[in-house]
């Protein structure tokens, strides 16, 4: 993917020391922060006041990862999370408070002022460069995160890949198997790789996928289809053999699908109706689930767990009336 020049991500960025050979002083830069007119994204770097104001906390991050690569001057590519931004991907989860970035001039890594610098060898394919930012490739970056984060913020960053076709799953685990399976903080990976599906559209959905792993449901079928008579639905998940399918409801579900002159009201009633022709259809009942039910995931498994059993004693009455 592409991201276009006037992206905010991409804002133009001023070092202390280009400055300061353009006649600015540390006493005019000091100012020009107090006003407003400039940031410091971080320290010795900076870009336009109003621009850094408008940016979302992601887009700032992105800035920041930028900053510190044109600080490091040469021999680091922009890795792990900070290589995220410039492909698109989610951010959600992942730790923000450092950049990371990997030397390739054969030195140590080490951890300062908000930076953490990786040693590493890359191998064909694993560098990309965005407007001129060196960065690593989606597979390899998506790797990295996987052995550096947690699972879940890992997974949903996998997902998100494999659905848009940067790579595909036998890909994934081809280039983990050629040179990082021996790598410190694999073994999350290989829980990743095993999880890791296509047919995942969200962050939202890759969330109730981990947590239905975590909690010990029984693997659930994503995009299982339903159709009737010109009528068509795919179910976010489907667990057949219990009678029940899952949807996970995020605000950007029902505004990605607004028909035109439709509101979010109507969107929501069209749902209900969705609903209803597949309970019909398929005589499952449907479970859903929202950003605020993943916070409490132990109440949540309690709640599931609930529903599947109030299914199951529905059944066994209808098979014995």
């Amino acid at each position: 993917m592409t991201i276009p020049a006037d992206d905010p991500r991409l804002a133009p960025i001023s070092l202390r020391r280009e400055l300061i050979a353009l006649g600015e002083t540390d006493r005019s830069l000091a100012a020009s922060l107090r006003s407003g007119v400039r940031a410091r994204p971080r320290r010795g770097a900076y870009v336009e006041g109003p621009a850094w104001r408008a940016m979302s906390g992601d887009q700032r991050y992105a800035v920041r990862c930028r900053a510190a690569y044109q600080q490091a001057r040469a021999g680091v590519i922009l890795s792990h999370a900070s290589a995220l931004p410039f492909h698109d991907a989610p951010l959600w989860g992942l730790d923000l408070s450092e950049v990371h970035l990997t030397r390739v001039d054969g030195l140590s890594g080490r951890r300062e002022a908000g930076v953490q610098r990786h040693r590493g060898e890359v191998d064909d394919g694993d560098v990309a460069e965005v407007h001129g930012v060196r960065i690593m490739s989606a597979i390899r970056a998506t790797l990295e995160v996987s052995m550096w984060g947690t699972t879940e913020p890992a997974l949903a960053v996998a997902n998100h890949f494999l659905h848009r076709g940067d790579f595909t799953a036998a890909e994934l685990r081809e280039r983990y198997e050629q040179s990082m399976v021996h790598w410190p903080d694999s073994v999350s990976t290989d829980v990743v790789i095993r999880l890791a599906d296509p047919r995942i559209e969200s962050v939202g959905e890759s969330r109730t996928l981990y947590f239905l792993y975590r909690h010990g449901f029984p693997k659930p079928v994503p995009q299982y289809e339903v159709a009737d008579d010109g009528f068509v639905a795919f179910l976010d998940f489907a667990l057949p053999d219990l009678g029940i399918w899952i949807e996970f409801d995020g605000r950007a579900k029902y505004e990605r699908y607004l028909r035109p002159g439709e509101s979010a009201a109507d969107a929501v009633v069209r749902e209900k109706y969705r609903e209803q022709r597949i309970a019909q259809l398929t005589g499952w009942r449907c479970f859903r689930i929202a950003w605020e039910d993943l916070a409490d995931p132990e109440r949540l498994a309690r709640r599931l767990r609930a529903f599947i059993e109030a299914v199951r004693a529905e059944r066994r009455r209808r098979l014995a009336s």
